[in-house]
């Protein structure tokens, strides 16, 4: 049983669908107005962790070939030969899909919903089959994916657009550039290898941190302006402890561009990240304390 379901894990992305389903929590909590119920958010989170699943599982379905020639994917479901190739694959997945909005409409309404489909959407056909291998922009656009599951959680509040989960959502969205990026470079010789075009890949040393830096800089600022929209300490804090600490890395990772600072640069955006979630439930529960500005 164990075995199944390690399986399953890695072919639905679990990890990844974990964090995204957290950053839908994340967009709810943002929103002011009257959160629906846990039992109702938590099964948003679900249908986002499911759709999230299936735009993954689909992901490690349609790149099996190219995914034998990466170290760090060749142990993958379809990729080793675990799973069989079949045509009910891609159907089993556009049923999981199809349940996991059907759930996010069933709570949280035909707004929500369509973010979480469009978050899929971009991951498993914008990104996976479109860009993936033609275009450098390829997780820059690929971050949207990310984005769209804080304005699903949002939408669970208030299906109309305000100021603080969509600075949130552009957040996320200029976060995952770097963040893959630091991933690129550490693995560098698995993505020239597969053909993929990530910026580490096809750009300089001298170029491709700055690129990095400048994503950093400008997504630690902006994590800044939801203050200005009433989150409090809590938050505060968690923003600038999250932020200093991914911008001092970056700033490492300019001046020696090697695979070990690559990596700290990894890590260091995903506690940052997480420091982010953190800090807006946290705010949240505790009532958006007033910032001493």
């Amino acid at each position: 049983m164990a075995a199944y379901l390690k399986v399953a894990a890695s072919l639905l992305k679990l990890r990844i669908g974990i964090t995204i389903a957290a950053s839908a929590l994340a967009g709810m909590a943002a929103t002011q107005g009257a959160a629906p119920a846990w039992p109702k958010a938590i099964a948003l989170a679900l249908a986002v962790v499911g759709a999230s699943g299936a735009a993954g599982a689909f992901n490690h379905y349609y790149e099996r070939d190219s995914d034998k020639l990466m170290a760090r994917t060749r142990e993958r479901p379809f990729a080793s030969g675990m799973l069989p190739e079949s045509v009910w694959w891609p159907v089993s997945f556009a049923a999981l899909l199809a349940v996991s909005l059907a759930l996010a409409w069933a709570v949280a309404g035909g707004i929500a919903a369509t973010y979480v489909f469009l978050g899929a959407f971009t991951y498993g056909v914008v990104y996976t089959v479109w860009l993936k291998r033609r275009s450098v922009w390829n997780i820059v656009v690929g971050g949207l994916a990310g984005s769209f599951a804080v304005l699903a959680g949002a939408a669970a509040v208030d299906p109309a657009p305000q100021a603080a989960p969509v600075i949130l959502a552009l957040v996320l969205f200029l976060w995952t550039p770097p963040h893959f990026w630091s991933l690129a470079a550490a693995k560098k010789e698995d993505y020239s290898q597969a053909h993929v075009p990530m910026l580490p890949v096809v750009a300089p040393d001298t170029a491709w941190p700055l690129a990095v830096l400048g994503h950093t800089i400008a997504l630690v600022l902006l994590s800044l302006a939801p203050l200005w929209f009433g989150f409090g300490t809590f938050y505060g804090v968690c923003a600038i402890a999250g932020g200093a600490l991914f911008v001092s890395r970056s700033i490492s990772l300019v001046r020696t561009p090697d695979r070990k600072t690559a990596m700290a640069n990894f890590g260091a955006s995903l506690v940052q990240l997480s420091l982010l979630v953190l800090g807006v439930l946290l705010d949240a529960i505790g009532g958006h304390t007033t910032w001493p500005f």
